[in-house]
């Protein structure tokens, strides 16, 4: 089996819900938040802050160190299809929806 290696440095923040892994320099794809391509964000809401092999930190419930991101651009995720069905009663229903998303790069933990 094989381990799976984590860098050395990185943190876990939440937004929109949802929880990331932020690495320095790692581009990531994360729920729609308000801004321009190139803009400049911090996150506040860290969770944990991993520094070294032997230095963790649990926020409770936060951190105090936000992270710097900055965006790299505005789009749409993967086309996800809902299709409802009856049968027996030539009812059928097909619907495409495309959830906004932001992709983001990691400056600094």
């Amino acid at each position: 089996m094989e381990s799976i290696q984590l860098p050395n440095k990185y943190a876990i923040f939440q937004t929109g819900g949802k929880q990331y892994q932020a690495i320095e320099g790692k581009t990531i794809a994360i729920e729609k938040i308000e801004g321009n391509q190139g803009d400049t964000i911090e996150f506040a809401e860290v969770l944990l802050l991993k520094d070294g092999d032997k230095a963790v930190e649990f926020g409770r419930p936060y951190l105090s160190h936000p992270i710097k991101a900055s965006i790299v651009k505005q789009s749409k995720g993967e086309k996800l299809i809902a299709f409802k069905f009856k049968r027996r009663k030539k009812v059928r229903r097909k619907i495409g929806h495309r959830q906004p998303i932001t992709v983001i790069r990691i400056e600094s933990i």
